[in-house]
């Protein structure tokens, strides 16, 4: 807390006060002049005195008429009959004032020294003050910032789907609730629950809504606020937390991004004295738990493969528990969450927007609705309408739309011509997702967009699939090859994308017959980049890129040849984009005469993948 603004202003005006005591005097005007009694006599007999103040001390002080000031004293007092005969009869004006006591001349003559006195014992009180406040950032000494919540309200039900998540931390609800109940059976409850996952999966949610649903206190913290430049603190804070835990058992510790503390020691060759030892203390805190004290311990992170081993092994984090990105159905059922306090208009089906979000994540699903019910605000409306959830997932995904009249008319052209490839080779393709739009509106980096919606979340990729979406992502570059005869800089992101899903269509998937049935996994990394070389020879990469370059190839074969038999449907589909700049796929299936793919009009799993072994060429 800063200050008040008053103490500011405490030193410089101690300072002017003294100044002013010590040399108001001087700086008033010039010094009075000193006289004799006989000499300030003869000044009024002279009629000389204008002004003469005398006190009960017989001291003068007077103006004289050439405007000098002067002072004097009377030997004998004010009552010596000699002068004031005199002063009435030669001097204006004569006054009386009482004299200054004896005790306040004395403090009036150590004012200075006082006001001194206390400008320096301000500035100690000041600097011990920073000192202390500098002892407390660097020492550290009083703990991380604890949220600490008694008692959550946070329950399971407002966690909306993960109801495999829910029932793997159920048991530590049981837990909490009734110990005894393990103790009688010779179990021990869990000491520790790491949950894994992508950001903003609802990690720290989940962790609330366990300490909810048992009713104990809940210690937050970031693995962040363990870490301090001097070794040893973090160790310190991690004891003072633990012992808090202990004193108010049963409780949870939730540890959020335990990573910063939790990587494997001397990784890289490096090492950090202060984050190993505040891992070792972490080590030891959960090696010392007694099963009976109530104390469990979770964590979050991003990262799991980056954890050091001691950290998982049985009796310490004894439960890794991974929290995904949620599937269609639990997307829908985290945007009824959402979207509870506003106000939708009937055309919004949420079960539509679950389906136009594939990866997203729970914070990326309230951002999504947040940007809609913006999008409702630009247009003075106070009710969110599915145009607005368009517009919000186009932003959220591409970036903020930039002007329509960016392109040339030439190069608006040639963006309706790419963008017609893409999504007619997708409407003609039998494994491709199906196209929910189109537009030619600039967007972020991108001049135009194809979407794609699939009817539903997939966990398998056929052969097909995969050879299918590389022939959609050439098709804006085929289209402008049987357009123009030549391509174009705007294909380079699809070439991009392409070129790393045939890589690992190659390398990981075994799709190659070249290869054969090898899968070579990512080169390995870790915070400190890229580490070791290639698993596989040099001759073994020239084949990857000879078989890499041949599945781009054909694909672009397959877009091209598709592009040429339907040449009126690209000539239709550009048109309505130059018109319209963007229209929705149930248009594009219009104009090319097919229904557009429903949900029951999809092979099967087994279906699709016996079709595609049968297409393989290598079977």
């Amino acid at each position: 807390m800063p200050p008040p603004r008053w103490r500011r202003w405490l030193i410089p005006v101690g300072v002017a006060l003294s100044l002013l005591v010590l040399f108001g005097p001087g700086l008033m005007g010039p010094n009075k002049q000193e006289l004799t009694y006989s000499q300030f006599l003869q000044r009024v007999n002279a009629d000389r005195v204008t002004e003469v103040t005398i006190d009960s001390d017989g001291q003068l002080d007077g103006t004289l008429k050439n405007g000098g000031s002067f002072t004097s004293a009377v030997p004998t007092g004010v009552g010596d009959p000699r002068i004031l005969p005199v002063l009435r009869a030669h001097v204006p004006s004569v006054k009386a004032v009482p004299a200054t006591s004896g005790l306040l001349a004395a403090l009036l003559g150590l004012l200075p020294t006082l006001l001194f006195l206390g400008f320096f014992v301000y500035l100690g009180i000041m600097a011990r003050r920073q000192v202390a406040g500098m002892g407390g950032m660097l020492g550290g000494l009083s703990g991380p910032k604890t949220e600490v919540v008694e008692r959550p309200t946070t329950r399971f039900a407002d966690v909306a789907g993960y109801d495999g998540v829910k029932q793997e931390v159920a048991e530590i609800v049981d837990f909490l609730r009734s110990p005894e109940r393990y103790a009688a059976a010779g179990a021990i409850g869990p000491r520790g629950v790491l949950l894994a996952g992508p950001p903003g999966t609802g990690k720290t949610l989940l962790a609330r809504a366990v300490a909810g649903e048992a009713e104990v206190p809940f210690f937050a913290v970031t693995g962040s606020q363990f870490i301090e430049i001097f070794v040893g603190v973090g160790a310190k804070r991690v004891r003072d937390l633990f012992a808090d835990a202990r004193r108010r058992a049963p409780a949870i510790i939730f540890v959020d991004e335990i990573d910063a503390i939790g990587q494997q020691r001397g990784s890289g060759g490096l090492t950090n004295d202060e984050r190993e030892q505040t891992l070792n203390q972490l080590l030891a805190e959960l090696d010392g738990f007694d099963p009976k004290t109530g104390v469990v311990v979770m964590a979050a992170t991003n990262r799991p493969e980056i954890l050091d081993r001691a950290l998982l092994r049985p009796g310490r984090f004894d439960r890794s528990v991974e929290v995904p990105l949620p599937n269609r159905r639990e997307r829908a059922l985290i945007l009824v969450v959402h979207t509870g306090n506003k106000q939708l208009d009937a055309d919004v089906d949420l079960d539509v927007v679950a389906r136009g979000t594939p990866g997203f994540s729970g914070a990326d699903l309230a951002n999504l609705v947040n940007e809609a019910a913006i999008q409702a605000v630009r247009d003075s409306r106070t009710v969110i309408n599915a145009a607005d959830f368009e517009r919000a997932r186009d932003r959220v995904i591409l970036g903020h739309p930039g002007s329509v009249n960016a392109l040339l008319p030439d190069e608006k052209y040639k963006v309706a011509v790419h963008e017609s490839g893409h999504a007619l080779v997708a409407a003609y393709s039998d494994a491709a997702d199906p196209v929910s739009k189109v537009t030619i509106l600039p967007a972020g980096m991108a001049l135009g967009a194809t979407h794609q919606l699939p009817l539903d979340d997939r966990h398998l990729y056929t052969e097909g699939y995969l050879r299918d979406t590389l022939a959609v992502r050439l098709g804006g570059r085929a289209a402008e090859l049987v357009f123009f005869n030549e391509g174009s800089s705007g294909a380079a992101n699809d070439l991009s994308t392409a070129t790393d899903l045939a890589s690992r269509m190659v390398r990981e998937f075994g799709l190659s017959p070249e290869i054969g049935p090898v899968g070579y996994s990512p080169v390995a990394s870790t915070s400190l980049g890229v580490v070791g070389a290639r698993p596989y020879a040099e001759e073994t990469q020239r084949v990857i890129d000879r078989e890499v370059s041949r599945l781009l190839r054909e694909a672009e074969r397959q877009a091209t040849a598709v592009l040429e038999e339907h040449r009126d449907a690209i000539d239709r589909l550009v048109e309505r984009l130059l018109e319209s700049e963007t229209i929705e796929g149930e248009e594009v299936y219009a104009i090319t005469g097919r229904p557009m793919p429903q949900a029951d009009d999809r092979a099967t799993p087994r279906q699709a993948a016996a079709s595609s072994v049968a297409a393989d060429p290598g079977s």
